[in-house]
């Protein structure tokens, strides 16, 4: 069988671990050519999304697949009266303006080059459901925002953008709740492996061709209930 993504090129953000390396892996596994960058990348810093962009085209050629996985840890329970202004500014900077910044200039890039290119970025349930990181939770409500905005301008020169939306998967700080197993319906927590098939799918022309603007869910029942309350 064809791999699906052959002849693809991609630049994945947060590619060291998680998520994001398992996507990074998956895309290869499919054929695409992997600029996988992480720590050697700050993307707190000013300027820092413009260099990464220019490295990697510098390194592929084109970039025709755009993942943006990265973002930095975070201490659970951390509620909006104990967040401090330096990790506001690293969360905001990181998840929602780097990433952005980079959409934008790829998408221009594969705009110019008649690229019919696709982009994913990882978002959370907390998008729209608050959860004690307020820092966090805002930059994916953002991300949600920014996937719409960018599947609309770029719509018309055949360039898809999407989000996928993880349930509980342990990482960046996350380990999961004493008890919160017993409240997904599927019984486990996710893994890293749970995401990255479907996100090749949404990437893919195969499975995904007519699919933009969209956030796919992939949390094992979770958001059915309300998982900071114990009494839904």
């Amino acid at each position: 069988m064809k791999p699906l993504l052959q002849s693809d090129t991609a630049l994945v953000t947060g590619a060291a671990q998680g998520i994001g390396q398992a996507i990074a892996r998956a895309l290869e596994e499919e054929g695409a050519k992997v600029f996988a960058a992480d720590r050697e990348f700050d993307l707190s810093l000013p300027g820092t999304a413009k260099t990464l962009v220019e490295k990697t085209v510098q390194t592929l050629g084109t970039v025709s697949i755009f993942v943006h996985a990265a973002s930095p840890p975070r201490k659970e329970a951390q509620n909006a009266l104990a967040v401090s202004e330096a990790q506001w500014r690293e969360m905001l900077e990181v998840n929602l303006n780097s990433g952005f910044l980079i959409a934008q200039a790829l998408g221009n890039h594969m705009r110019e080059r008649k690229i019919r290119g696709r982009m994913l970025f990882v978002t959370s349930l907390h998008a729209e459901s608050p959860r004690n990181l307020p820092h966090y939770s805002a930059s994916k409500a953002g991300q949600t925002m920014v996937v719409k905005e960018l599947a609309r301008a770029l719509g018309p020169s055949g360039i898809r953008v999407n989000a996928i939306v993880p349930g509980a998967v342990p990482g960046a700080g996350f380990k999961g709740a004493p008890g919160l197993v017993d409240r997904i319906p599927l019984k486990r927590l996710g893994k890293p492996e749970d995401i990255a098939p479907m996100a090749v799918a949404i990437l893919s022309e195969k499975y995904g061709a007519y699919m933009t603007g969209a956030s796919v869910v992939v949390d094992g029942g979770i958001a059915l209930y309300n998982w900071l309350d114990a009494s839904s």
